[in-house]
């Protein structure tokens, strides 16, 4: 599922008071962090992400390891935090724009 341009700016909105419930630590992005993502998803559904130190790449590689394992889309990244949005298919908790 593909977010509307709409869609993102709403979820930015929402993101800006999260603290973060993922935080990347040395190992970075491993099974265990993808098992963890994926129970905070489906409960939150956005989630805001931590990541571990490292350049630019390194933290792109992060990323799609992250949506890659939980199927989520990513919606905004800033330094070294990411949001990231999957919907809840059983209990949808946040109404999209259209």
């Amino acid at each position: 599922m593909a977010l509307t341009s709409s869609q993102t700016r709403y979820l930015r909105s929402l993101a800006h008071d999260l603290n973060a419930v993922v935080l990347l630590g040395n190992k970075g992005a491993t099974e265990a962090v993808v098992k963890e993502l994926n129970q905070a998803l489906d409960i939150h559904e956005l989630v805001k992400i931590k990541l571990s130190g490292g350049d630019k790449d390194e933290r792109q590689a992060q990323i799609d390891v992250l949506t890659g394992g939980t199927g989520a889309e990513p919606v905004q990244q800033i330094g070294h935090v990411v949001v990231l949005f999957r919907r809840n298919v059983d209990e949808p908790k946040i109404a999209l724009p259209r």
